[in-house]
């Protein structure tokens, strides 16, 4: 699959993460976490990791697509990932809100290093 195709598959599985959330329905979510985390793998196994691609998805509509590619862009443009999860945080777009303040937290105090 080409990486702009990947992207778009990233965001397709996210928004369904959010449906899935919302539902409580979490063995589905769990499940399209795990799509989402082999998309985040294949892209940071191409050349030159191509996370940086999900940056596009900054400005997405949906929330939880933007929280889920803030938090795998972290190792590779930190300070935008970390201004997207900041915006998220102050959104008070809850559950992603607290999971992003979560993740700053967690930045914050070393208890989360981005690989």
């Amino acid at each position: 699959m080409a990486t702009p195709d990947l992207v778009a598959l990233f965001a397709k599985v996210t928004v369904d993460q959010d449906e899935a959330l919302l539902g409580n329905r979490i063995a589905r979510f769990n499940r399209l976490y795990g799509v989402m985390a082999e998309i985040a793998d294949e892209l940071k196994a191409r050349d030159g990791d191509q996370r940086s691609a999900l940056l596009s998805l900054f400005e997405y509509p949906n929330m939880q697509v933007r929280l889920q590619a803030a938090k795998l862009t972290l190792a590779v443009a930190p300070v935008e990932a970390r201004r997207q999860l900041e915006a998220i945080a102050s959104s008070k777009w809850f559950p992603q809100a607290g999971d992003a303040g979560m993740c700053l937290s967690f930045l914050d105090d070393g208890t989360f290093k981005p690989k």
